[in-house]
C-alpha cells in the first residue's frame, strides 16, 4: 500500500473552489484597499492566489490588523483559546461591514 499524501492543500477540493462566475483573477480594489490598524477583517482564501495563501484551518476566521509587513498585513486571530499571527496579503481578506 502506498501512505496518503496529507498535503497543505489536502481535503479542501470543496473549500478552496470559486463559484462559475467568480472564476478568474480577483478584482483591482481587493488590493488597492488600504487596511487601517486595528480593523477587522475576514480571511477569506482566494484560490487562484497561492503566494501568501493561508492555511486552510483560517479560512472563514475573524481577524484584527496589526500592522504591515511589505504589501501584506500582519493579523492576529484565535484558533481555539490560541492568539495566531498571521501574514496574509490582501487577496485573502474581506473587510467586515456592518451585516456580517
Amino acid at each position: 500500500m502506498v501512505k496518503r499524501s496529507k498535503g497543505y492543500r489536502s481535503k479542501t477540493r470543496k473549500l478552496l473552489r470559486k463559484k462559475p462566475r467568480e472564476r478568474g483573477l480577483y478584482s483591482l480594489s481587493r488590493i488597492l484597499y488600504e487596511y487601517r490598524k486595528g480593523e477587522k477583517v475576514s480571511i477569506i482564501i482566494d484560490p487562484s492566489v497561492h503566494k501568501g495563501m493561508p492555511h486552510k484551518r483560517y479560512h472563514g476566521k475573524i481577524g484584527i490588523i496589526l500592522g504591515r509587513r511589505g504589501r501584506a498585513y500582519i493579523i492576529e486571530t484565535y484558533l481555539g483559546e490560541k492568539k495566531k499571527t498571521l501574514i496574509v496579503p490582501p487577496q485573502h481578506l474581506r473587510p467586515l461591514t456592518a451585516t456580517d
